[in-house]
């Protein structure tokens, strides 16, 4: 690949160029309606009765003044019951949805009562969702206790999203049991356009595909938010991505995220806002924006946001009965940096070990040995994450090389792969598929090893190899192991990775 303009390795001549705009203004060309954001009244007071005489003032004759602000910008503005806000301002924001799982909802709950009393009712009953995920499949017992915590508080405050498990033996007879948060959350509706969700987990950022804003939280601010319904959060300053092009059909948003990363580094959007428009993104499905958004933080972002369109509305149709209003960039709001890309120049990629930015061609690691491939987690565990596996492994017609393991988001997403057609199979499974594969049989639905977890964790690394991971995190010990070498990949990577037993372009199997 050619220079990038911000690179210092030679690889992006599909890095059209990045323009630093300040604050200046840009003129979108977005083809998104704007939507303005409804104006809180601001009262007037009296300062003084008396003021020295001065010469007269014309009014201004080009009427009202109003700053043009970003999706981010406009959302918490909005959640704030402000006018406006720009990048750096403080505000105390209105949280429509506060979510936490099996981890770091003790803590948070310690917090809460510890600070608002032991008696204490949280703010809203229906504006907390409580999805345990993390630590689920395993005899440790403290891990089990987590979740015996968080049962043990939605009883007391009559929680009504809690996504619950008691039998561990056996998924299925867990009705109200989901899996993977950041899935489970778009999948029962609690992701809509134009509000504020946040959660105690950094992935939390994936519900910004909505065209919401959405980001991650520690559990002191979580118990703040369980008692006030609030937060304090400064508001970040915006970084535009704006790919277009067709996308191959040889390439996911896995690809496009590990572009970006590979170009600005992991620190490269600390505490800003990443928003994601063009004419590529407008063509990608809801679990492609999804993946896009979700790794957004391995950028060190504050959040990030796909304006929601048609594809949004339609896929929130059956999900939800609660209205929303989302908002969109206006057309001179102004953004720190714009970064373009052309996406129809683009190859597969890696993240080489240990880290997310160590952008590698596919095709430049054809000799790295590899000893496993684990597709699975709230970046590459969804529905089409599988399908797009099935799809490598149907057009191979051979068997993996290494195991390869298979663990679904959520409930639902094991249903699908057991129960939807590939398209071109013949009517066959992503199940069946797998199974002629050699791939083990797939997983109950949890986070899994993506982050390592109790040693019993199914295909969690717990000796020294190397691993095709369509998770998000590559740095040392992340699933397990503290010498595991992890590579992250798209599900087609990983999938055509399993089948030779080294790092493989997925164009060896699908051109």
């Amino acid at each position: 690949m050619a220079s990038s303009a911000i690179s210092a390795t030679p690889t992006s001549s599909f890095f059209a160029n990045q323009k630093d705009l300040g604050r200046f203004g840009f003129s979108s060309t977005s083809q998104f309606s704007i939507h303005k954001c409804k104006k809180s009244a601001i009262p007037m007071k009296i300062m003084s009765v008396m003021t020295p005489q001065q010469s007269e003032r014309r009014p201004a004759t080009t009427g009202s003044v109003k700053t043009a602000l970003t999706v981010t910008e406009k959302i918490l503005a909005r959640a704030s019951e402000k006018p406006q806000l720009s990048p750096g301002e403080n505000a105390w924001v209105n949280v429509d949805i506060l979510m936490t799982h099996d981890v770091c909802g003790p803590g948070s709950f310690d917090i809460f009562k510890k600070e608002f009393g032991e008696n204490a009712k949280v703010w809203d009953r229906e504006k907390l969702v409580i999805i345990p995920d993390h630590y689920i499949f395993t005899s440790d017992e403290r891990a089990n206790r987590n979740v015996d915590i968080l049962r043990d508080f939605c009883m007391e405050q009559n929680i009504k999203y809690f996504y619950d498990i008691k039998d561990l033996s056996n998924f299925k007879v867990n009705p109200d049991y989901k899996g993977v948060c950041h899935i489970a959350l778009a999948q029962e509706g609690h992701c809509r356009p134009g509000e504020v969700l946040l959660g105690t987990d950094s992935h939390t950022c994936t519900a910004g595909a909505f065209g919401q804003f959405a980001t991650g939280i520690g559990i002191t601010d979580a118990g703040f938010v369980l008692g006030a319904g609030k937060l304090l959060l400064k508001v970040p300053p915006t970084l535009r991505f704006v790919m277009d092009g067709k996308m191959p059909d040889y390439l996911l948003a896995k690809d496009l995220i590990l572009q970006i990363i590979g170009e600005i580094s992991v620190s490269g959007a600390t505490y800003k806002a990443m928003e994601f428009t063009g004419t590529t993104v407008e063509s990608l499905t809801m679990e492609e924006r999804m993946t896009l958004c979700s790794m957004v933080i391995e950028a060190g972002g504050k959040n990030g946001v796909v304006p929601a369109d048609s594809t949004t509305f339609k896929y929130l149709e059956d999900k939800t009965s609660v209205g929303y209003e989302p908002v969109y960039s206006d057309a001179n709001a102004s953004f720190l940096s714009e970064y373009r890309f052309d996406v129809s120049k683009l190859e597969p990629l890696v993240a080489k070990p240990h880290s997310p930015d160590n952008r590698a061609l596919a095709r430049e690691c054809k000799d790295v040995k590899i000893d496993r491939v684990y597709i699975g987690s709230c970046t590459g565990g969804k529905t089409e994450d599988f399908l797009a596996a099935a799809k490598v492994f149907l057009a191979s017609g051979t068997k993996v090389k290494v195991p390869t393991f298979l663990v679904p988001a959520t409930q639902k997403v094991w249903m699908d792969v057991y129960a939807l057609p590939v398209p071109g199979s013949g009517g066959k499974t992503c199940s069946q598929i797998f199974e002629e594969a050699g791939c083990d049989t797939p997983a109950s639905p949890t986070c899994g090893a993506c982050l390592g977890g109790p040693k019993d964790t199914y295909a969690r690394i717990n000796e020294p190899m190397v691993c095709v991971s369509t998770t998000n995190r590559n740095f040392p010990g992340r699933m397990g192991h503290r010498e595991g070498q992890i590579y992250l990949a798209s599900p087609y990577t990983a999938a055509a990775s399993a089948l030779t037993g080294y790092v493989t372009d997925p164009r060896e199997f699908l051109q």
